[in-house]
């Protein structure tokens, strides 16, 4: 899958923003690549866990689906561990079925973004290509 570099840097930068809480956000999705970047409010505002705000995700679907665009993937940031799906991420993405999950984890030096597809208990990388 595909991403701008300037994407990729306002993933990051929303993780850091919210930072010591996880953040959360949804991605549009055109022909193989991420067209746009969804900022939403995290309703635990734990630094454990995170929920897209429901009136965020209501709106951002809207708007989505506006554009004529696809939900590409729901995006959460891990600021104290790696960029990799954790029990309580495999359990919630049964309900974004087809949807990709990027992960951006602070706990390195330099802050990292992945890519997985979740189905039921397999959790898959996906390739992201930074344009």
């Amino acid at each position: 899958m595909r991403i701008s570099r300037s994407q990729c840097a306002e993933l990051v930068a929303h993780a850091r923003d919210d930072a010591p809480n996880e953040c959360c956000g949804m991605l549009a999705a055109s022909d193989g690549g991420f067209t746009a970047y969804f900022r939403a409010a995290n309703e635990f505002a734990s630094p454990m866990r995170f929920q897209i705000d429901s009136r965020d995700q209501i709106r951002i679907t809207n708007e989505i689906e506006s554009r004529g665009e696809e939900i590409g993937a729901i995006f959460h940031s891990h600021p104290h561990s790696e960029a990799y799906p954790s029990q309580t991420d495999v359990n919630l993405a049964r309900w974004w079925p087809g949807v990709l999950w990027l992960i951006c984890s602070l706990e390195p030096e330099e802050p990292i973004v992945r890519a997985f597809r979740i189905d039921g208990a397999e959790v898959e990388e996906v390739d992201l290509v930074v344009e």
